[in-house]
């Protein structure tokens, strides 16, 4: 296939997936979400053909021109255009895509900043699969999107299963909006640098971190902990995804300032 004007494929990141168990894997977790499906990095049509075949509105998108040329042509029932996943409108309600392991996290955080999508089906980096999904302990980034979205992890990958093959695996990481956020949308500034604040204590405990956000009230401090059924020494890393949001409503907006 002749070079793309943006370089080839080490320039544009791409490990085309070859694995078939993956790619049913993921077409089977998208036949489970409802609507029009945004294809993010279609590349060679791996995941295109499947996804095509649940006869569902489908728009494919694509950096490198050749690709989209060829998949106009091979797939017809698709809209394919030339595209960049990181300045595409997120309109459609479903989004899937084996995401280039170097964008990953920008991705992702456009992602999840946009309010036009339900349902994410993607292809990651294993480590960002993996602590997305709370695997091993929490991060701050899935502390503070817990009010809003679910993720859940659906395998590893391996990395013989693109090609070129990569030097680490990839993971499939699945996100869900929440229909009814668990945070008001008017606090998330707060909450966030509540989260924050938890995570970037030097040693702090989570009781501390609550602790502060109660204006030092010993009393609503317990009370938020044990709501949330969270120890005192425990580490931030250490509260599910659910338990943040219950340890925020323990805790005062009003004497919290982001």
């Amino acid at each position: 296939m002749p070079r793309s004007q943006h370089g080839g494929r080490h320039e544009l990141g791409q490990n085309f997936l070859i694995h078939r168990p993956t790619i049913d894997r993921i077409a089977g977790l998208t036949a489970s979400t409802r609507g029009p499906i945004l294809e993010l990095g279609a590349g060679d049509g791996a995941l295109t053909v499947p996804l095509a075949r649940l006869r569902r509105p489908l728009t494919a998108i694509d950096i490198d021109e050749h690709h989209v040329a060829r998949l106009a042509r091979t797939v017809p029932e698709a809209r394919v255009s030339i595209g960049n996943a990181l300045s595409v409108p997120f309109v459609e309600p479903v989004i899937v895509g084996n995401l280039p392991f170097h964008l990953t996290t920008p991705i992702l955080r456009r992602l999840l900043a946009e309010p036009g999508w339900h349902d994410a089906i993607l292809l990651v980096q294993w480590e960002v699969a993996r602590k997305r999904a709370g695997v091993g302990g929490g991060t701050m980034m899935t502390a503070q999107a817990a009010p809003w979205f679910e993720f859940e992890l659906h395998g590893r990958v391996p990395a013989r299963a693109f090609s070129p093959m990569p030097s680490i695996d990839g993971g499939i990481l699945a996100i869900r909006r929440r229909p009814r956020p668990r945070v008001c949308e008017s606090e998330r500034r707060a909450y966030d640098a509540f989260v924050r604040r938890a995570f970037t204590a030097r040693g702090g405990s989570i009781g501390a971190a609550v602790r502060a956000a109660c204006g030092g009230d010993q009393g609503a401090t317990t009370r938020a902990l044990q709501e949330a059924g969270v120890a005192s020494r425990a580490l931030p890393r250490s509260v599910g995804a659910d338990q943040w949001p219950i340890l925020w409503r323990g805790v005062n907006p009003r004497r919290w300032r982001a």
